[in-house]
């Protein structure tokens, strides 16, 4: 019988000012997203939502995690909010933030869970903001510090870390086009040393981790991007998918996997680079590329993706194409061919640290929240992962995007990614008909996928 390799990890994800809540409590120093979403007259968050309570996670954690252990679930990643470890960034540690964690992490294993810790999900202090954010080189060693405070008060319970996910939308969504915090505008040219500054901030970071933990540590990151696949699986368009999805000199640049792996494990920029990036570079001081630290693994967001014909031209989607709630296309192919194109170019082991579609759920007559279009999404998907690992890709794990139903950004509660379905009015947590079907695929180590298909 088919099924995933021994010790493939199954979890789920979840990061802190999506679920948390308690945004001022126990000393907690204010983040970019509590100010963006806190503007009154901004409109920056749909429906004027922020993330003041979110899931409440912050005094339910102990719920949540006895939810996930009833579901099968074998590894959590969450994020830890900076400023709530360290409320100005770079000053005095909050022990009380720490305390939060601390039980967090307990609970997890005293329920067989593996914590797997993500260090930035987005929510940076103000205070670091107020002096330039990531354009300002001084965040580099705050953020290693930062680390090297985590990794040395988990010593002994956490050894899987990832440094910062998604600089993509940090750089693009938070400096280019404004649409996340911070909240500016900046040139393409400004984007690329916000990229530069976060590449080593990572290395940093990942060296501070080292120091501490030693050989027991492994320190990923986790990007997102641009991710092709072809639209017939011939050698000729594997090579054209391939070419198509590290390729920098078509539309939307920053959103690609390169620029940041490119700069940690190849210790350049592609040849394909714009003329703002080259510009860049050329400002970026020689010892900076000694700086680079290849991570352990690199950590794969991935929700959709673009098919290119043989010559690696974008493939038109016809009229009535598949979408998720929040109109995402539907196409399960990815999930083969970017892990392949991602382990051809960088030779890394891979995990899936997000993968999930956002639905129209609600709660049912029966008081249940019935979601086959969720469970047929990941069916799909799983099985797509399935091929890569059969063609030799080394993916150690699959996290599924999200636990919960939370805070989604700039498009506030309207939103629903989780498996476990929260209302918000009451807080009530209801396991969605995808969390007894993940449970299921979890126990027979994926086999159930393919009794199904």
């Amino acid at each position: 019988m088919k099924a995933f390799p021994e010790n493939f990890m199954w979890g789920v994800a979840c990061a802190s000012y999506q679920c948390e809540g308690a945004w001022d409590e126990d000393g907690k120093g204010p983040s970019i997203w509590d100010d963006f979403c806190h503007d009154p007259d901004a409109g920056h968050i749909r429906d004027g939502d922020t993330g003041d309570v979110a899931c409440d996670s912050y005094h339910r954690f102990r719920e949540d995690v006895a939810l996930m252990k009833e579901h099968g679930v074998r590894a959590y990643r969450f994020s830890i909010s900076w400023p709530r470890v360290i409320p100005d960034g770079d000053g005095a540690v909050n022990e009380a933030g720490l305390r939060y964690y601390n039980e967090l992490v307990d609970e997890l294993l005293r329920s067989g869970i593996e914590p797997l810790i993500t260090l930035y999900h987005w929510d940076l202090p103000s205070a670091l903001q107020d002096k330039g954010g990531w354009l300002n080189r001084d965040i580099i060693p705050a953020f290693g510090r930062y680390a090297e405070i985590v990794a040395e008060f988990f010593r002994g319970r956490v050894n899987k870390y990832m440094t910062i996910n998604e600089p993509q939308c940090i750089t693009v969504l938070g400096y280019g086009s404004g649409e996340h915090a911070p909240g500016l505008r900046l040139s393409e040219e400004k984007q690329a040393q916000v990229y530069h500054h976060l590449a080593l901030a990572h290395s940093e970071a990942q060296r501070r981790i080292k120091a501490v933990l030693g050989d027991t540590a492994l320190v990923g990151i986790v990007p997102c991007g641009r991710l092709c696949y072809p639209e017939e699986d011939t050698p000729e368009a594997r090579e054209s998918a391939y070419h198509a999805t590290f390729d920098l000199s078509r539309p939307r640049w920053g959103f690609t996997f390169n620029i940041i792996l490119d700069s940690l494990i190849l210790r350049r920029y592609d040849d394909s680079a714009p003329a703002p990036v080259r510009r860049f570079a050329a400002t970026i001081p020689d010892g900076d590329w000694d700086l680079m630290e290849t991570p352990d693994f690199i950590g794969v967001n991935v929700y959709n993706g673009e098919a290119v014909d043989r010559n690696g031209a974008p493939v038109k989607r016809c009229p009535g194409f598949p979408l998720t709630a929040v109109k995402w296309p539907v196409t399960p192919e990815v999930m083969h061919y970017g892990p392949l194109n991602l382990y051809r170019r960088y030779g890394l082991p891979l995990c899936i640290t997000e993968n999930g579609q956002s639905c129209n759920d609600r709660v049912f007559l029966d008081g249940q929240v019935h979601d086959p279009d969720r469970i047929d999404f990941l069916h799909r998907y799983l099985l797509e992962l399935h091929k890569a690992i059969q063609e030799g890709v080394p993916i150690r794990g699959y996290l599924q995007w999200s636990f919960l139903d939370n805070f989604e950004w700039s498009q506030g509660y309207s939103e629903r990614f989780g498996i476990i379905y929260v209302d918000y009015a009451t807080l009530q947590r209801i396991p969605k008909d995808s969390a007894r079907w993940y449970r299921d695929v979890i126990v027979s180590n994926g086999a159930l996928l393919f009794a199904e298909a």
